[in-house]
């Protein structure tokens, strides 16, 4: 499964910066209901190497089917171990610890997926995600293109308060997770039990209401998000993509 929903994912929403009297400061919920995950392409290859890769939202990383550990992507790693000929389980870790346990399976027609994810968040709360795919080339087995049909990610709870008069303090509380900027076009960095090192964002602004925030690892764009409040100011929409990409993600959070 995309680590997207274990890391970045909440990554997204700590970018969310205004200023103090901005819309929007405030608590936010996300509403699995009213956004939108599916309609990204995740790609498995399999390598002369012997090694399969995994591809989805402009990451890669690659690994064997033997249950070790390997390096995947945001710093975390991926042991992948196979059930039976249509059926994998892959268990994530950040920093030795496991994150999710991903349980992939093939349909006999060969033709969908489904991945569910159970883990913990750094707060101690259980949460379940699942997805499912139907594949777009390829085959049989893993290799080849799919595409997600439907997405139901875990809820979160984040908050952003004032850092002084040009920035703000952004805080997932599920994942312990913090963000300090200020409004001066630099890096800025992300910090949490479940934030990999050197990972920045950027932010400007676009209108009153919006905001454009360019999230990066080690120096290179990962994502770029666009926000904006609703007029009521009740919603807070972010459309999502990987560089170069035309797959969006739409997530909405509603204000508490």
């Amino acid at each position: 499964m995309r680590l997207r929903f274990t890391i970045p994912f909440l990554l997204t929403a700590i970018g969310v910066i205004m200023a103090a009297e901005s819309p929007f400061v405030g608590k936010w919920k996300l509403n699995p209901a009213k956004s939108q995950f599916a309609g990204t392409t995740t790609t498995y290859e399999q390598l002369p190497s012997g090694e399969m890769q995994m591809t989805a939202e402009g990451q890669s990383y690659k690994f064997k089917v033997d249950g070790k550990d390997y390096p995947a992507i945001f710093g975390a790693t991926a042991a992948w171990k196979q059930v039976d000929p249509n059926n994998w389980e892959v268990t994530n870790k950040f920093d030795g610890k496991a994150l999710s346990t991903d349980t992939i399976k093939i349909a006999a027609d060969g033709k969908t997926m489904t991945v569910a994810s159970k883990g913990k968040k750094p707060n101690g709360e259980s949460y379940e995600e699942s997805a499912a795919l139907q594949r777009v080339s390829g085959g049989p087995g893993l290799p080849g293109n799919w595409k997600s049909t439907k997405v139901q990610p875990t809820t979160e709870m984040w908050e952003i308060t004032p850092n002084g008069d040009d920035g703000l303090t952004m805080t997932v509380v599920d994942y312990n997770a913090s963000a300090k900027v200020k409004f001066d076009g630099k890096d800025y960095p992300v910090t949490g039990p479940t934030i990999p090192k050197n990972f920045t964002l950027t932010i400007k602004k676009t209108s009153p209401r919006s905001l454009e925030m360019t999230e990066k690892m080690d120096g290179k764009v990962v994502f770029i998000d666009m926000f904006t409040v609703s007029a009521d100011g009740k919603t807070l929409s972010d459309e999502a993509a990987a560089p170069g990409s035309n797959e969006k993600v739409k997530v909405v959070y509603d204000k508490q």
